[in-house]
């Protein structure tokens, strides 16, 4: 199982969950937390992946359709505060590349796979202030020919 953690100011971070293991919050941070000074102990397992600056990780989405050419089992991941959509290419626990496949179209909320096998993405407008109502719109993604 994978998920994504939004870390204290920075670090936030792509883990690969598996039983009994300890992956460190409130001990070890890539990113800057209060009493946190450590990035490693024995014990506690790396991220997989760590964002700093921070892209504030929402939701995570595998694509399985056939939809996006070459897009088959890759990890997306929405980003709040780097305002993207992120493409993670996965091979079996370790992240081999990685794009932003959305920018400067705001702070990605949500993304979900439709029963058409595109992409829908929920997005609050460029500019808003986290204070301010949450204006945006849902967009879908239709690959280029």
């Amino acid at each position: 199982m994978w998920e994504s953690e939004h870390g204290p100011r920075g670090g936030d971070e792509l883990n690969l969950l598996e039983p009994g293991r300890n992956y460190g919050w409130g001990v070890i941070t890539h990113g800057m937390q209060d009493g946190v000074t450590k990035t490693a102990q024995e014990g506690m397992e790396q991220p997989v992946v760590h964002w700093t600056p921070a892209i504030g990780p929402s939701s995570i989405v595998f694509y399985s359709g056939d939809r996006y050419r070459g897009w088959k089992n890759n990890l997306f991941v929405c980003g709040l505060g780097g305002q993207q959509l992120r493409r993670l290419e996965i091979a079996t626990d370790r992240v081999t590349d990685q794009e932003p496949v959305l920018t400067q179209s705001g702070r990605v909320r949500d993304l979900v796979i439709g029963p058409d096998g595109y992409f829908y993405v929920a997005l609050q407008f460029p500019g808003a202030k986290l204070s301010d109502s949450t204006q945006g719109v849902v967009v879908r993604l239709i690959p280029v020919p």
